[in-house]
This record gives structure tokens, sequence and C-alpha cells, in this order.
């Protein structure tokens, strides 16, 4: 069933509440990726296009290898997480989160995007969105935030305000979080999306060599590290992981981003259908999780580590210590063991 069908109000009233908004505010998630870096981006170039006085507020840093993306020098970083300004939604009347299912993915904004009176709509595909806004699109079946905001751009009057730099940073989107369209990419609808990006121009190889082969000599000598020391693999229970120290980072001279992706490695050992990564932060361990088939990860880290995601890809984080955190997964697995050992992929 497409945008329209299902969302036939709240795209009248997106459209209402865009022409009537005076100043607007985009807003992806903390630690911003492909998916939240490219749906914001994209859904501003249009707004621009249309002449609404528009911007982007991301909580934190991304990753360099998204800064080639058009007009990414005019969204406004905070810094780290624990990073704010009282004054980043000043005159605004229409926030718009995309990629977030929940006031805490916004962490260190989420009290002021909350109390702003501004009108609130979230765009979004991860599951079991919370009821902090006016207007929302959430729908799992799709691959990315990046492919809703294009059907809500063709839906609407905003149509006609689109153009290839739009539509090259809502391919990335749906590029980076489906892996190239190697995962979470069934529905053929997202085909006719991407058929749709390319009709407008976008060069889908340049975006590919920008995004996975623009990387640093220390992250790729870093990435080997990891895969020789820092890899431990259970064939019998089809799971490995990744941990990495504090020092680990430090010597390798870790860039924001560097580690995204290094989680799906342990998924390309044959049999491997469970994968996760716990990297030593300053104050917490942050984690992530990946797997093949049904095995669901989101509810994985929702029971054992504060976090969530999709059935395939998930985040948590521990405020145990590194060693701690990874003996507790470890244990956990046990208790996983008959479902994962008797796995079949």
């Amino acid at each position: 069933m497409s945008i329209i069908e299902k969302y036939s109000y709240q795209l009248n009233e997106f459209g209402k509440s865009i022409e009537s908004a005076s100043k607007i505010i985009i807003v992806p998630h903390y630690n911003p990726d492909g998916d939240a870096i490219g749906s914001a981006l994209g859904l501003y170039i249009v707004l621009k296009n249309y002449g609404k006085d528009v911007g982007i507020v991301s909580p934190t840093l991304y990753p360099d290898f998204l800064k080639w993306l058009p007009d990414n020098n005019k969204i406004r970083v905070l810094g780290k997480k624990t990073q704010s300004d009282p004054t980043i939604f000043d005159g605004a009347d229409l926030l718009i989160g995309v990629d977030f299912n929940a006031l805490n993915r916004i962490n260190n904004i989420k009290d002021r995007f909350k109390a702003s009176g501004a009108k609130k709509i979230l765009i979004d595909h991860h599951p079991d969105p919370e009821d902090f806004t006016d207007i929302l699109f959430s729908d799992t079946s799709y691959s990315s935030t990046a492919e809703i905001v294009y059907e809500i751009i063709e839906a609407t009057f905003l149509n006609k305000y689109f153009d290839l730099n739009s539509a090259t940073c809502l391919y990335a989107g749906i590029m980076t979080d489906t892996g190239s369209l190697s995962y979470a990419s069934s529905n053929p609808n997202t085909y006719r999306v991407v058929a749709e990006l390319l009709k407008k121009g976008v060069d889908k190889d340049r975006v590919f060599d920008k995004v996975y082969n623009s990387f640093s000599i220390d992250r790729m000598r870093f990435m080997g590290h990891i895969m020789l020391n820092r890899m431990v693999v259970f064939p019998d229970l089809k799971t490995a992981y990744i941990y990495i120290t504090a020092k680990d980072r430090k010597d390798f001279n870790e860039k924001f981003g560097d580690t995204e992706n290094f989680v799906n490695i342990p998924l390309s050992i044959k049999g491997i259908i469970f994968s996760a990564i716990f990297i030593e932060r300053d104050n917490f361990v942050k984690i992530s999780f990946r797997s093949k088939g049904s095995f669901d990860v989101n509810k994985f880290s929702s029971a054992h580590f504060l976090g969530g995601g999709h059935i395939n890809a998930a985040g948590g984080e521990s405020h145990s210590s590194l060693q701690e955190t990874t003996n507790k997964f470890v244990n956990i697995l046990q208790t996983y063991s008959e479902e994962l050992k008797n796995y079949e992929y």
C-alpha cells in the first residue's frame, strides 16, 4: 500500500503545515547515519527550493564519508552527546524529525524538542514510535526513512521542487540503510523509488564510491586490527562479536564514523547469522547488533542492552566496563543456544 493510500490525511496536513510555516527545522537522530543525514538533506533541499526558511540541527557529529553530500555544510552540528543550546529552536514554528522513533534518540536536545511550541512532524521507519508529534509517518515496511521522504515529496506539491541534489541525498540514505540493496530491501517499492531517483540523474556509482571508498589509511589498518585481534567467533552458536577498546581507538587515530559497518564484518563468515560490536567510549559501551533472516536483534537488544531498532539491525549501550559487558553478552548467548544452533538460513 502506497503512502497516498495509507496516509492521505497526514499528507494533507503535512502540506498545509509546510505552506503555513515561517521557519522549519529538520532534526535527525544523534550520531546520525546515512539514512538520517540523507533524509534530512533531501527534504531540506526541496523545502529550500520551495522558498522556505529551513535549517537542519544535528544533535551530534556525523561521519566524514557523508560530508560530500549537497548542502551538508548547512547542517548545524551541536557536537558531543552532552552539548546543547537553549536557542536552537527559537523562532521555529515547525519541527520535522527524521529517522527516529523516540525522544531519547535525539538525546541532548530531546527536552528542547518536546518543550517547543512548534508543530511537530515525524518521518520514520522504526517500530513502535512514541507519541510526541502532531503528524506521524511511520512504516516498518520501508527500507529507510529516505524512501518514505521520497514518497511524501512525490505525493505532494513539493514534487515540482524535487531535483538532482535532493535525489542524490535520498539515494545515499537508501543505499546506506540497505547495504547497497543487500538487506532490508525485499519490498518492490524500494526499487521503484530507486528507479525514480536514477531518472533524476543520480550517479549511483559515484555515491557508492564517495561513501564506501573514501576511508583513511588509519581506518583500513584499524579494520585489519579488529579482524585479527578483536573478533571472537562461536561457530556452534552461529555468532561472532567484535570488541574495541579505548586504546584501540587512540592507537588508530579513530575519527567519527570510522567504526561504521564494522559490525557487519562477521556476517561475511560462512554460517554466522548473528553479529555484535562493543565499543568502549568515554562513559559507556556503545553496542550494535546485526543478524540475518528472522533472528530478531531488536528484541534481543531491548531485552538485554537498553536498546532497539529493526529485526536485523539494532543498537544498545552498557554502563558496565567493556569486559563486564562482553561477559554478559556471552552468558546471555547461552540462553539462546538452542535457537541459534538450530537456526537455518
